[in-house]
């Protein structure tokens, strides 16, 4: 594990973070008919800040891809789960609320899970799967949960749907990472030829525009407290689970580091849901309080509300 891969990896965190609670903040102004709709994408296109957050988000995939080329995904994965530290900071930066014990807590858990992980698996490269079946398998078990988990979702006033679309948006946000290291990958080796002759780019630019579509959807359906953790949490997940399923990445296996590290994914999921749900968090269409006033600060900027 390099340098410039843990600063690439948290350099992305930082921009998909704070363009995170951008697009959230002019999200949740958008007509209630765009809900998991293309035209979802159209009418944001008009709001600033959303754009602001989109090349934010940009920057953070790019940043995220240099990452990815030169690390593993076990590896890049924890810690671009971080993204949620920088979103509570740009959050709290608005809203003036303090980090308490809650705060706190969930930060020194997320932080210490990445690192225990790492130091408990150290995660290395191998030689990565060519058994088709094995890596359809994968993927097919990855993109098709997310797409059960967003039929489960289609009511927009439903309680669980932001949640639940943020966790279909990460599981898809996880697989478009493994994919981009096989494209990093193939260009590497073969050239522009041999990526633009392969399926992976083809199929990162059709999850790259659905997984948006949901996770927009997530964010205009309730508050960011409720879709971001679960979006944060399902990406390292499913990206180490195909950086190991199909990618050749290697973590050690004897019994003691395997308890560390279910204990280090245990500390990142439970500090992303105590981050999550922190007052700072803005709330949605409805919230009152410190957290509406994230999402109210960002709205003067685009100066776009719904009908």
């Amino acid at each position: 594990m390099s340098l410039l891969v843990v600063l690439l990896s948290l350099g992305a965190a930082c921009c998909l973070g704070l363009g995170f609670v951008l697009q959230q903040a002019a999200a949740r102004t958008a007509p209630p008919g765009d809900f998991l709709s293309p035209r979802l994408l159209l009418d944001l296109m008009r709001v600033p800040s959303w754009l602001a957050g989109i090349g934010l988000m940009i920057c953070g995939m790019v940043l995220g891809a240099f990452a990815l080329g030169q690390g593993e995904v076990s590896v890049v994965e924890p810690l671009m789960a971080t993204n949620l530290l920088f979103a509570m900071g740009l959050s709290r930066w608005l809203t003036g609320q303090r980090l308490g014990r809650q705060g706190w807590g969930g930060l020194w858990l997320l932080a210490g899970g990445v690192a225990l992980f790492l130091l408990a698996g150290r995660p290395s490269g191998g030689e990565a799967v060519t058994e088709p079946l094995r890596r359809w398998l994968v993927i097919g078990l990855v993109a098709g949960l997310s797409l059960l988990l967003t039929a489960f979702a289609r009511h927009p006033r439903a309680p669980a749907t932001p949640a639940l679309l943020g966790l279909a948006g990460g599981l898809l946000y996880g697989l478009q990472d493994a994919l981009t290291r096989v494209c990093t990958l193939r260009l590497s080796e073969g050239g522009w030829g041999a990526l633009f002759t392969s399926w992976e780019p083809y199929a990162l630019v059709v999850m790259g525009v659905t997984s948006l579509i949901m996770v927009q959807s997530a964010f205009e359906a309730g508050p960011l407290r409720v879709s971001l953790p679960p979006l944060t949490a399902a990406q390292p997940l499913a990206g180490i689970v195909c950086g190991i399923g199909f990618l050749g990445d290697q973590v050690r296996t004897d019994a003691a580091a395997l308890a560390w590290q279910a204990v280090g994914l245990a500390a990142i999921v439970t500090g992303i849901v105590l981050l999550g749900r922190h007052p700072a968090m803005p709330a949605g269409k409805n919230g009152t309080g410190h957290g509406s006033t994230a999402a109210d600060a960002v709205r003067l900027d685009g100066g776009h509300e719904s009908g």
